[in-house]
């Protein structure tokens, strides 16, 4: 009888141990697919001071600077700027019917060998007085924007 409560023992606690090591096992995959599918903000000045890893995919906000914008078919040229760095970016495909030079814009996607950030995804602004919060964030600690002005 003894015999057979100390096996009921051992045998609760390999399910014990082994649930535990599954439900670490599960919790650790879990988090490590949310960390490579999450899309980290960045600024051209985070970007300036610490510099993304190639191939990685994040978000670059900012304001499309003036002049910056070229076009050849699909693929459009433009730089980001957070009015102290710049950021250069190329899409091909539609942009937004709002994106123009001098509004903010968030990019998602990463960087080549050549620095460029190869944009997958281009959101504009939707109206007169909205900016990306990211973007309006990034502007405000640089000094640079207040509401709806912005200095170069």
């Amino acid at each position: 009888m003894v015999h057979k409560a100390k096996k009921a023992q051992k045998v609760r606690a390999a399910l014990i141990f082994g649930g535990l090591t599954a439900l670490a096992l599960i919790s650790f995959l879990t988090l490590t697919t949310l960390e490579e599918n999450l899309v980290f903000f960045r600024s051209p000045s985070d970007l300036a001071n610490e510099p993304a890893p190639l191939g990685k995919k994040l978000r670059v906000g900012g304001l499309v600077l003036d002049g910056s914008v070229v076009k050849n078919d699909l693929t459009v040229e433009f730089d980001v700027t957070d009015l102290d760095h710049d950021v250069s970016v190329r899409y091909t495909g539609i942009l937004p019917d709002l994106f123009r030079e001098g509004q903010g814009v968030v990019v998602e996607g990463a960087f080549d060998e050549s620095r460029i950030f190869i944009a997958d995804t281009v959101l504009a602004k939707h109206d007169e007085t909205y900016m990306p919060p990211e973007v309006a964030e990034a502007l405000k600690e640089s000094g640079k924007w207040q509401g709806d002005t912005y200095d170069r």
